[in-house]
């Protein structure tokens, strides 16, 4: 057992956890934020998207305790305090990005990462390539590409719930 202390979606908590702990079962079942999946448990399918420090990690792949001291942001952790939801989650919804759901809190949040931090003026190519590690068995991909390019050409800062 480790005793791990991290932030999620801006709140404390500390927890015991076993040493084999993943981050996704620690999310849903610790700490009841059940909008991050479990797809594949095998990295493959990216419906455990979530942010870690900044940066999208599959959080079937991670250990809870290496997430000590780090800030997590989950799906449920994107919108405002006051119930708005987030440019990323707005377009999705919008533009049908979304059938049955399932991957769309790990495809929301690899895409809010990829407009905050590529480099360079995203085009479909990119958005393609880039959020290839996430599967959706349902859209055919033509909605989600529109909804991130969407919210690239906004050109805005893409803020989080969290502050």
């Amino acid at each position: 057992m480790q005793h791990i202390t991290l932030t999620v979606n801006g709140t404390k908590v500390s927890c015991d956890v076993a040493d084999e702990t993943l981050l996704v079962v620690f999310l849903r079942e610790y700490l009841k934020l059940t909008g991050t999946h479990v797809g594949c448990d095998t990295t493959q399918c990216g419906c455990c998207v979530v942010h870690l420090n900044g940066k999208s990690v599959k959080s079937c792949t991670v250990l809870a305790a290496q997430a000590q001291d780090g800030e997590v942001t989950t799906i449920e952790g994107l919108a405002g305090r006051d119930g708005s939801l987030h440019p990323m989650q707005e377009a999705f919804h919008r533009l049908h990005a979304l059938q049955c759901g399932y991957c769309t809190p790990g495809m929301i949040m690899a895409a809010v990462n990829l407009v905050e931090t590529y480099p360079e003026p995203l085009t479909e190519d990119i958005v393609r390539g880039e959020m290839e590690g996430n599967l959706c068995r349902c859209t055919g991909y033509h909605n989600i590409v529109k909804a991130i390019l969407a919210v690239a050409a906004d050109k805005k800062p893409v803020p989080t719930g969290v502050e």
